[in-house]
């Protein structure tokens, strides 16, 4: 089989790792830079270039797609898609999960538990949003935070209008989100392949902060997840239409909410944490995915 892996840098653990998965299984495997993949539509139909080359005979495609490439990178997601290549994650799955509020949206509708979240257009006064969430600590987002980036812990209500402001003047969008104190700066990262929970691992804040990602220098063990956590996650995966995912629960006094779904979720602190080869799962539902496929399924 031939295989693209899109990433924006082939050193990266978690593209590695899937390449090699891939090349141990056999399949033949080509690393694409989504943002230097030009594309073309026209009389031709549909054309990918990469590097004044053109792109093709691929049988699958495996999309990392960092939050700074969301756009683009669901463009040429699309591509292939719109070519009848099947890829692991759709851009429309992708644009649902990767905007915060968009995927909190999704979950909430669906009834799928989630902090109680809000949201407004930058050009509004924070102070009444405030009193209707009537939090004295919240927890404020920008919308395009990542790996806990753009995410700030207000211990009081003035404090968090001050906050709110600030980014409102560089016309970022933020959410605000209820502070669960009873996590007690932890989280569990529920890995999904294909309505399967393929490792878990539970994730805690570095002394002195409240963010728990590992590469803020959290620290990961074990954990066995409940019942209710699992089908939370698998039935979040399946509204957003997602195949593969790291779906991120708080454990609250009111039961696990779901905070994120990750699209390109990070393989190295869950791999590492629970020794097992995620990426060899990820290579064997695809090459499942495509034997079904090819048998007209």
């Amino acid at each position: 089989m031939n295989l693209i892996i899109l990433s924006r840098n082939a050193a990266l653990y978690s593209t590695n790792s899937i390449f090699t998965a891939a090349r141990r299984r056999g399949h033949d495997v080509l690393i694409l830079d989504h943002m230097l993949c030009e594309l073309h539509v026209g009389p031709k139909g549909l054309e990918l270039y990469y590097l004044d080359q053109p792109v093709g005979g691929a049988h699958a495609v495996i999309p990392r797609i960092g939050a700074s490439a969301t756009s683009y990178g669901a463009a040429v997601i699309r591509q292939f898609e719109l070519k009848g290549i099947y890829t692991s994650l759709s851009a429309s799955a992708l644009m649902r999960s990767r905007d915060k509020f968009h995927c909190l949206q999704i979950l909430a509708a669906n009834g799928i538990p989630v902090p109680l979240t809000a949201m407004q257009h930058h050009y509004q006064e924070p102070g009444p949003m405030l009193d209707r969430l009537d939090q004295e600590k919240s927890v404020i987002k920008l919308l395009a935070s990542t790996q806990g980036a753009g995410v700030v812990l207000s211990d009081s209500r003035l404090n968090a209008e001050s906050v709110i402001e600030a980014f409102q003047k560089t016309r970022n969008k933020v959410l605000v989100q209820e502070y669960i104190a009873e996590s007690k700066g932890s989280d569990v990262r529920i890995f999904v392949v294909n309505g399967e929970v393929v490792a878990t691992m539970k994730r805690t804040a570095a002394e002195g902060d409240f963010r728990s990602n590992f590469h803020r220098g959290g620290s990961t063990e074990t954990v066995k997840i409940t019942d209710d956590e699992r089908k939370h996650a698998l039935r979040a995966c399946k509204v957003l239409g997602l195949e593969i995912a790291g779906v991120d629960v708080l454990r609250s006094d009111q039961g696990p909410m779901i905070i994120e779904v990750n699209a390109s979720p990070g393989l190295e602190g869950i791999e590492t944490t629970t020794g097992i080869d995620i990426s060899e799962k990820i290579i064997q539902y695809i090459e499942r995915k495509m034997q079904k496929r090819n048998r007209g399924f």
